[in-house]
């Protein structure tokens, strides 16, 4: 999955060796880098509040807020960026250390928590170009080492397989992370996404890693696989593309 949850005592871990890269950014321009920040982490607690809306809500009103989280993590994506072949390489694996107390109280919804700060590195890295090696994984863990109402944040570069990273995003928002195994998309109920429609074929059609990227590959379905609405036998995927079989869609994001 993209993100997990995990009680745990375990220390902070190391960050991930490489030269740091800071560009120099035109004033002009840190403007606008900071409203669009600003504009993201509103996004993120909006998304949140809606998620948690109910007796989760109470827990926000005092103490260590969520959006302190995304902002520190955030700020950990950005001091361990380092320049890769293809351009700015930020960290995409993050340890979230809280106090027992902090902990106890986001553990009801920890892993909509999780998810949420995932999709807000996610978020960031397409807004400002930045690019990952490997899934985006999230944890949140117990620390006796943290104060009550602050946190820590450990984040490592962790490379997937074959240097690729990329999710499958379902309509009511689950997202399915693409690895070194084929993810299958059919009407049968061994698919990796299954489809309930009489015009997907049993097994219509799959995604999977190859050197240049991935790829969606129709399987000889009936009535086709289509990406952004045009009928495709083999398509090399880039971010944003939508996969079609029968009345089901899906988004690619590389990230």
């Amino acid at each position: 999955m993209s993100v997990t949850v995990a009680r745990s005592h375990t220390g902070r871990a190391k960050p991930s060796q490489g030269t740091q890269f800071v560009q120099s950014v035109p004033q002009s321009c840190q403007w606008a880098v900071g409203t669009l920040r600003r504009v993201g982490l509103q996004r993120f607690e909006q998304r949140l509040e809606r998620l948690v809306e109910g007796t989760f809500s109470k827990a926000f009103r005092s103490g260590l807020q969520p959006v302190e989280i995304a902002r520190k993590l955030v700020r950990a994506m950005e001091d361990g960026r380092t320049l890769g072949v293809r351009g700015k390489v930020v960290p995409n694996d993050f340890t979230v250390e809280l106090s027992a107390a902090d902990y106890d109280r986001f553990e009801n919804f920890d892993d909509v928590l999780a998810r949420e700060l995932a999709d807000q590195a996610r978020d960031t890295a397409r807004e400002e170009h930045y690019h990952f090696v490997g899934p985006v994984e999230v944890r949140l863990v117990e620390s006796d080492k943290t104060r009550k109402g602050t946190c820590r944040i450990s984040a490592t570069i962790a490379e997937g397989a074959m240097g690729l990273v990329g999710s499958l995003v379902l309509p009511d928002g689950r997202r399915v992370p693409l690895r070194d195994e084929p993810v299958t998309i059919g009407r049968m109920p061994d698919c990796t996404i299954p489809v309930d429609d009489a015009r997907v074929s049993r097994h219509h059609a799959e995604v999977k890693p190859e050197p240049e990227g991935y790829v969606v590959r129709d399987a000889g379905s009936m009535n086709g696989t289509l990406v952004n609405g045009v009928a495709v036998k083999d398509h090399l995927l880039v971010d944003g593309d939508v996969i079609g079989v029968g009345s089901a869609t899906m988004r690619f994001e590389a990230s």
